[in-house]
């Protein structure tokens, strides 16, 4: 019987991404609204790592015990912008506020800003919840990222969130233009989930 991971999201985007960096596992994966959980998580963290350990103990509190569960928490750094909108990237301007305006607004704050001084990465922490035999929780955390900087506007629609004003250097182009299998291979969470991939691997 294959073994269950139940990712704590519901972001339907996200978790294609997920899904085809994680699809070399012999496991179902599944999302949680797929498992039927919807647990009121608060996410009061302070950093990346904090906020994903918290969504993947509650999400493992309303499983059967059997199951890993897996939770990212992830967002955007801009450095001239003291690293906003970092953890609240999510929550920033509202979480009903379209990225379209989020990243409108992002723009406009770095107007007249240099190319230079417009740095900026994606960081994804990736928790995991794993169940032993001797009934015990094991917890792991894993970072990944990307660095770039902040274009001039939105390009492209291969992505969701930031990904259109978030330009690569060595591409030339926003993650939002880049194809999904060069995206996965250099993303904050296909780097983060292939840490995982490697700390879980020895343990099912």
């Amino acid at each position: 019987m294959r073994k269950k991971i139940l990712f704590a999201t519901g972001n339907e985007g996200k978790m294609r991404e997920i899904r085809m960096i994680m699809e070399d596992m012999d496991v179902e994966l599944l999302s949680m609204k797929e498992a039927g959980i919807s647990p009121d998580i608060v996410e009061d963290g302070t950093t990346f790592e904090e906020n994903a350990l918290i969504k993947a103990r509650a999400v493992a509190e309303h499983t059967s015990g059997g199951e890993i569960v897996l939770a990212d928490d992830s967002g955007l750094e801009i450095d001239y912008l003291n690293k906003e909108p970092g953890i609240y990237s999510a929550r920033y301007m509202g979480e009903d506020t379209s990225y379209r305006v989020k990243n409108a607004e992002l723009i406009r704050r770095l107007t007249g800003v240099p190319k230079e001084k417009r740095t900026a990465r994606f960081v994804c922490a990736v928790a995991a919840v794993v169940p032993s035999a001797d009934g015990e929780k094991k917890e792991l955390v894993v970072r990944g990222t990307i660095e770039g900087y902040i274009g001039w506007e939105e390009r492209g629609s291969n992505g969701f969130g930031y990904d259109p004003i978030f330009y690569v250097e060595e591409y030339g182009c926003s993650t939002a233009q880049l194809d999904s299998e060069v995206k996965n291979r250099i993303s904050h969470r296909g780097n983060a989930l292939r840490l995982m991939k490697e700390r879980l691997a020895s343990l099912i």
